[in-house]
């Protein structure tokens, strides 16, 4: 009886002991729910997002998609992205994800974007639908809803790997590429490891564009964002005024960003007066990040014991408006009878080169750490906000006019 009467007490006190340490429980019986600010295992990648804590989040809070389009310029941008596919790999299934879509765009009046009209399609990488996760389903809305807001006519392709490890998600990435994307927005990653070449090639695709989110713990690089076939986004935190004019940038603290203990420098960085010579510099641009700027995001599955709307940052928010841009370019290429861009990391750079003040906000506050040169922005290229952020009329047009 004594026995009995314990474990009763003790079971209550564990549960409560795993929730006040941050620990979550997935639904039956899947993997913990990821939790933000956790680190991966190895040979497994995590979403680099994390909120703005709220008290409520009955209520939209956080920059909406007029905002920041027009803080960044894409109102200016007559196309949104029409004809393209962009593919968002994320791992385990957001069930709620198509209706908090719907949502979402009822709430800043966006075209619909939904599998009876074409523009939204869900697939199982592996085939068979993955077990849910609440962190990641959160992940999954940010990607989804901001795709859709900074390119509103390109069709989403979400492709759901069974699991967080670098073998599945990197058999989703494939199926992304089978459906027709042109780009592949993934906001996750893990610590760098000696046999991540054996994976590049999984991103060396002519006409796809690949692009990351590079971290959220500062100094330090991850993959796949140092890999030099992908396009690797770090943070900034945005300022702009109440109708959403810029007024600046400075590096978010958590942007990740370094020297590739293992990737070899591309070719559109050797172009650069890059301190460290011959290795993989991460990352290539930047976007804002910090959640104190971050973005408004519709996830009806409860994260942290909250559902509805939350404020959200990381690098992971960045990737995907990254991509839609690299939509819009691609979009506007097709009109010109031009291909999809290939090698987009490069031709970055190049663009850049041409006409670096007018394609790009060069940020040269903040830093990332404490390790000099390589944790502080600065003018030009630097290892936390790599080339800096969008303007995005100038740039779309820039990369409309490569060959």
């Amino acid at each position: 009886m004594n026995n009995i009467r314990l474990s009763s007490m003790l079971i209550p006190a564990l549960c409560a002991s795993l929730l006040a340490s941050g620990v979550a429980l997935a639904d039956g019986n899947g993997p913990p729910s990821y939790v933000e600010g956790n680190r991966a295992p190895k040979g497994f990648a995590r979403p680099p997002f994390h909120t703005k804590p709220r008290a409520s989040t009955a209520t939209i809070a956080g920059l909406t998609p007029a905002l920041t389009r027009h803080a960044y310029g894409f109102d200016t941008i007559a196309n949104q992205g029409d004809g393209m596919i962009v593919a968002i790999v994320d791992a385990y299934d957001d069930p709620k994800i198509e209706a908090d879509l719907g949502v979402f765009s009822n709430a800043f009046s966006l075209p619909p974007c939904t599998s009876s009209n074409g523009c939204f399609t869900k697939v199982y990488a592996r085939g068979a639908r993955p077990k849910p996760n609440a962190g990641w389903s959160l992940e999954i809305s940010l990607d989804v809803e901001w795709v859709h807001a900074i390119a509103p006519k390109a069709k989403i392709v979400l492709v759901e790997a069974a699991s967080a490890s670098f073998n599945d998600l990197m058999a989703a990435v494939d199926v992304a590429v089978k459906r027709g994307a042109s780009v592949v927005s993934m906001s996750f990653g893990g610590n760098e490891f000696s046999s991540e070449t054996g994976f590049d090639s999984h991103f060396n695709v002519p006409g796809v564009t690949f692009v990351a989110s590079s971290g959220d713990s500062g100094t330090g690089t991850e993959y796949p964002a140092a890999s030099p076939y992908v396009v690797s986004v770090g943070g900034t935190t945005l300022s702009s005024d109440t109708a959403g004019n810029y007024i600046g940038e400075a590096a978010w603290s958590g942007s990740g960003g370094g020297v590739s203990s293992v990737e070899a420098e591309p070719a559109g960085q050797t172009a650069w007066p890059i301190p460290v010579a011959g290795k993989r510099g991460v990352p290539d641009v930047s976007y804002d990040a910090n959640p104190s700027s971050g973005f408004a995001v519709y996830d009806s599955v409860t994260y942290q014991g909250q559902a509805g709307w939350f404020q959200v940052g990381g690098t992971s928010a960045g990737a995907p408006q990254w991509a839609a841009l690299v939509a819009i370019a691609n979009s506007l290429r097709t009109a010109a009878g031009k291909t999809s861009l290939s090698g987009a990391y490069d031709t970055l750079y190049a663009v850049g080169k041409t006409a670096y003040g007018s394609d790009f906000h060069d940020v040269t506050t903040g830093s990332n750490g404490n390790c000099g040169s390589v944790c502080s922005a600065a003018g030009g290229y630097d290892y936390v906000t790599g080339l800096g952020s969008p303007i995005a009329p100038a740039l779309v047009q820039a990369l409309v006019a490569r060959p």
